[in-house]
């Protein structure tokens, strides 16, 4: 669950930039509003001490590339705080099956056989939730209790303060989220969402990961090893 700012176990350079807002009264309102569904019985997820994840991964210096999500995945043992990601072991969701094949199409990889997408992380890739909490069986339950505030001061912050990042905004909600992001100092690449329901419209194709490599490398930073190691 959202603890009280002082309790949360933020990675130190993003508690630097983000971390008074979660004395926000609208984040101690989400507080209370997780602490409240828990005890009706709602099953959360991912499990409280891996919300802030993707931010832990990856610190703030470290980021050369976002990917922003929606929120996380709704169904038991998926989500871990990595937008996209799941754990070892457990099957690769359909969205991210698409996100592989167009690895694959761009730059020839081929697809591994889990969906873990620590090594991306690890790379500085901030694989980021807009929503950083859903319930079971329930996509969007907890869009618009607070987290899109949280989020947006985390984009923000990355967009000030540094420059050359890329940015990749799949869907339109990662595009309504997109508008903070100063598109004069970074990368900024839009695309369908990866789902099954509307990849075909142009997530298939749109070669992102090269892209995003070849910015990079222009910007005289190492590229993004796209590729999973075995587990």
């Amino acid at each position: 669950m959202v603890r009280p700012e002082s309790a949360i176990q933020l990675e130190a350079s993003w508690r630097e930039r983000v971390g008074e807002y979660l004395q926000r009264p609208e984040m101690r309102e989400l507080a209370d509003f997780l602490r409240k569904r828990k005890a009706e019985g709602a099953r959360i997820y991912p499990p409280g001490k891996q919300m802030f994840a993707a931010l832990d991964a990856v610190p703030f210096d470290a980021v050369k590339v976002v990917v922003l999500g929606q929120d996380p995945y709704h169904g038991a043992g998926q989500a871990h705080g990595l937008s996209f990601s799941v754990p070892p072991g457990v099957p690769v969701p359909p969205s991210l099956l698409n996100i592989f094949k167009e690895i694959e199409r761009d730059l020839g990889l081929k697809a591994p056989r889990h969906g873990c997408l620590q090594h991306w992380a690890d790379q500085g890739v901030l694989l980021l939730n807009a929503v950083l909490s859903v319930e079971e069986g329930q996509p969007g339950s907890h869009a618009g209790r607070g987290w899109e505030g949280f989020t947006d001061a985390v984009i923000a912050a990355r967009s000030r303060e540094r420059e050359g990042l890329v940015f990749m905004l799949w869907g339109s909600y990662a595009q309504k989220k997109g508008a903070i992001i100063d598109r004069q100092r970074h990368c900024v690449l839009q695309a369908p969402h990866p789902s099954p329901l509307s990849a075909h419209r142009g997530f298939l194709g749109c070669e992102h990961f090269g892209k995003a490599n070849r910015w990079l490398q222009g910007a005289g930073k190492a590229p993004i090893d796209w590729s999973l190691p075995a587990l």
